[in-house]
């Protein structure tokens, strides 16, 4: 047993997380140290003195357990132990260690809706219907016709239900066929999830992310999905071409019992000050849930929904209309923001963003009220890769080919050298390749020039930290005026009036004209009224 093992911090803020910076980091294409083409712990470990410079408070690392990885880890056989191919427990805690050295926190993605097929507890659940984990997973006899028991769709296609020979019944799954759900409803899954969590916690995580968050029960009737009006359809979850989009999901996930067992999980992570930010997987009602699910001091610390990951251009009315629809359905809760992840088009190429809108819009997610989530190689204005077909290995991209092209594109290797084609990622050939016009974004040359995006975003993270009122204030006088996004952050000691130009032409702000100072022209905001296309303003009042 490592010494990291059984470790409870002596001294933690419970609040770290609130305006918390968190670094995703998709392992397999994030540093391989094995030569074998893949990421791995290791490779991370070595890299964490550059994410630490880059000045964020934690990192989350998505999954690294033990895998057939279907779905590149998302597929957990076993949630207790690092798959070989990203290396072992002792590297775990060696990556702890050193975070911890540099005064990072470390969260890890936590996937508690379903298993994969492989896992000991599916393995003996499909037996027979008289075992001791019989009803650990979500089965269900066929209609009389032998047909699945509803109209549940799969997000990754088809219905979510697969025939199984040998209990002849159908098990759901809400992904792939090989990722059955578990069955929360069970008082002894539950508790075994939680034991995951105790787990990992006791090896000195400070948090979680968690997967598909209300996607953990499923309706106890098995009642089906009613149709979705053609107009409430949108693709923030699943591409338009995917008939996931023609229900509302009201049966599938979302379901009350839910909450219950957020306040479980809760209470599992408070000894260690630990803080979980939760995934919410839904179209219609992503901000609300998002809301129920953060409201109060016993559910869970925060969650995050797909307004800003979505391809809904990011304009200032956009904004202005997610923020309200966040104070009124969710003023009690605490939002993680992200325009970029490891499941969409990276935003760079979703939203087509000019090099002025690509230094504007870190500075606008540092500005608004929650924590802020960064993916790897957006701090170096990596776009969306093209990757062909025959290289592509994301089931979802392969199954919805050409109109959806997969999440390959945003997965592709980090950049860290330019000297050859692998990009200082690995001595062997990439999982995925690295495309050719990321070798100029490469992160050592970035580092070497004060004038690159890689220190912009330093320099806008460092601006953001030494001001309570960004990471912790509240957010009043939301206005969209055109191009112009105006709000007031507030905290005790300061208030902050911002204004964004999110257009292509110059425009003249009203600012207050005493007791307010232009601050922030060392990241690039005005330093008086007028406003340059795709820039910003930021005037500070300090309360004495």
């Amino acid at each position: 047993m490592s010494k990291v093992e059984n470790m409870i911090p002596s001294e933690t803020n419970p609040d770290w997380w609130r305006g918390a910076v968190i670094y995703q980091i998709y392992p397999r294409s994030f540093q391989d140290s094995t030569g074998d083409g893949i990421g791995d712990l290791p490779g991370i470990t070595n890299r964490l003195d550059y994410i630490s410079n880059l000045g964020v408070d934690a990192i989350w690392i998505s999954p690294f357990f033990t895998s057939p990885m279907k779905d590149f880890g998302y597929d957990v056989s076993d949630y207790c132990d690092v798959d070989a191919m990203f290396g072992t427990l002792s590297d775990f805690d060696a990556l702890v260690s050193k975070a911890h050295s540099l005064g990072l926190k470390v969260m890890i993605d936590l996937v508690l809706s379903h298993t994969s097929d492989q896992h000991d507890w599916f393995k003996e659940s499909r037996q027979s219907t008289d075992n001791q984990k019989e009803n650990w997973y979500v089965w269900a006899d066929p209609k009389p016709d032998g047909t699945p028991p509803n109209n549940w769709l799969s997000i990754f296609g088809g219905p979510a239900w697969t025939w199984d020979a040998r209990r002849c019944q159908y098990y759901l799954h809400n992904f792939l066929t090989s990722q059955p759900d578990l069955n929360l409803h069970e008082p002894a899954v539950q508790e075994a999830l939680l034991d995951v969590a105790r787990f990992w916690l006791k090896r000195g995580v400070d948090g979680f992310r968690l997967d598909t968050i209300n996607f953990y029960f499923a309706d106890k009737e098995l009642r089906d999905n009613p149709a979705l009006p053609k107009e409430a359809r949108n693709d923030s979850i699943a591409p338009s071409v995917n008939p996931y989009n023609h229900q509302e999901h009201i049966y599938s996930k979302n379901q009350p019992e839910n909450i219950d067992f957020l306040r479980k999980f809760r209470a599992v992570m408070v000894p260690y000050g630990a803080a979980a930010v939760g995934e919410v997987g839904d179209a219609q009602r992503g901000l609300e849930i998002m809301g129920q699910y953060t409201a109060g001091d016993d559910l869970m610390q925060m969650c995050y929904a797909f307004e800003f990951l979505s391809q809904t251009p990011l304009t200032a009315t956009r904004v202005a209309e997610v923020l309200n629809e966040v104070e009124r359905v969710a003023s009690d809760g605490w939002a993680c923001w992200a325009f970029s992840n490891h499941d969409v088009a990276r935003h760079a190429s979703r939203w087509n963003l000019s090099e002025g809108a690509k230094r504007l819009f870190p500075i606008l997610i540092s500005s608004l009220r929650g924590s802020v989530c960064l993916y790897q190689g957006e701090e170096l204005g990596l776009e969306e890769a093209d990757v062909a077909f025959e290289d592509l290995q994301d089931p979802y991209g392969i199954q919805f080919w050409p109109e959806f092209k997969g999440r390959d594109g945003c997965r592709t290797p980090m950049v860290w050298e330019p000297s050859n084609a692998n990009a200082g990622f690995s001595t062997h050939k990439p999982w995925l390749p690295v495309p050719a016009e990321h070798l100029h974004l490469n992160a050592s040359a970035q580092a070497l020039d004060p004038a690159s995006l890689f220190h912009h975003y330093k320099s806008v993270l460092a601006f953001r930290s030494k001001l309570s009122a960004l990471k912790v204030g509240t957010l009043t006088d939301l206005e969209a005026n055109g191009d112009i996004l105006t709000f007031k952050r507030s905290s005790n000691d300061m208030e902050l009036l911002c204004y964004f130009n999110m257009g292509q032409g110059a425009h003249k702000i009203v600012a207050p004209s005493t007791g307010w100072q232009f601050i922030g022209q060392e990241i690039g905001l005005a330093q008086d009224v007028n406003l340059a296309p795709w820039q910003g303003a930021i005037l500070r009042r300090t309360h004495t």
